[in-house]
């Protein structure tokens, strides 16, 4: 039993490792880089040094369709983002239509400040909102409580609570058309072998939650976690080993 788990593992990390390795990568700085998935998806990696974590990276995810960009996740401040909205903006020649965070930690809205500055319509969790107002930090404008559908181009995003996990508010981003699902932290990199930062985790309810999340997308061709290498469908389900439940 212990060589086919050791096997399987093998064959799920050899996948992950050919899965990202196809993707054309493009530098915008030396704490940003862009991963093309296609003429649509892309994720953005931006690079930070804190104390408690050292320097690491944060994923977040771009939707781009007819001239119109959806953001998803700043990097962890205000000149990252910066530099990462230059590059949609000039580079790209996309307008951006929207911002929308995985929840409210600062590898997800750190550069919040500076999305408002730009007048960028901003969405949120309404529980990401209200954290964002106790905390006194800079606060996104209009809230949704279960499921946002955005159109952006003529695409479409839907972004979805699905019940704690990393974080009491965090949130998955769907695009049905790409079958992209960007899952934030509530979902580990193929290689991870603990659930990371827990300072703010339901570890009680995080197996129900990504249970939910597998039954609604056994169709993900791509799932973006918060942090680490891109993957497909067993990044949700090495999540939910690293959890140690079936639900």
């Amino acid at each position: 039993m212990h060589r086919i788990l050791t096997l399987l593992s093998i064959m799920i990390l050899s996948a992950a490792a050919a899965f990202g390795a196809g993707h054309s990568r493009i530098r915008i700085s030396g704490d940003i880089e862009i991963i093309r998935l296609s003429e649509h998806s892309y994720v953005h990696v931006s690079y930070a040094t804190l104390p408690k974590f050292g320097r690491f990276g944060s994923n977040g995810y771009i939707y781009v369709d007819n001239g119109e960009a959806m953001l998803f996740d700043t990097p962890v401040d205000d000149r990252l983002t910066e530099q990462l909205v230059r590059w949609i903006t000039g580079s790209m020649k996309a307008r951006i239509v929207g911002f929308v965070p995985n929840h409210w930690h600062a590898d997800c809205m750190g550069g919040l400040r500076y999305i408002l500055s730009r007048k960028i319509p901003t969405y949120a969790n309404e529980m990401t909102i209200a954290i964002a107002k106790a905390r006194g930090l800079p606060v996104p404008r209009k809230g949704f409580r279960d499921t946002l559908t955005l159109k952006v181009g003529s695409g479409t995003v839907i972004c979805r609570y699905f019940g704690p996990a990393h974080s009491s508010d965090n949130i998955t981003v769907w695009v049905p058309s790409e079958r992209v699902l960007f899952a934030g932290c509530m979902v580990k990199e193929g290689n991870a072998t603990n659930l990371g930062n827990l300072s703010d985790a339901v570890l009680s309810e995080w197996p129900g939650t990504i249970g939910r999340v597998i039954r609604e997308y056994p169709g993900a061709r791509t799932v973006i976690p918060g942090h680490g290498d891109i993957g497909g469908i067993d990044l949700l389900l090495h999540t939910r080993r690293l959890l140690g439940g079936k639900r």
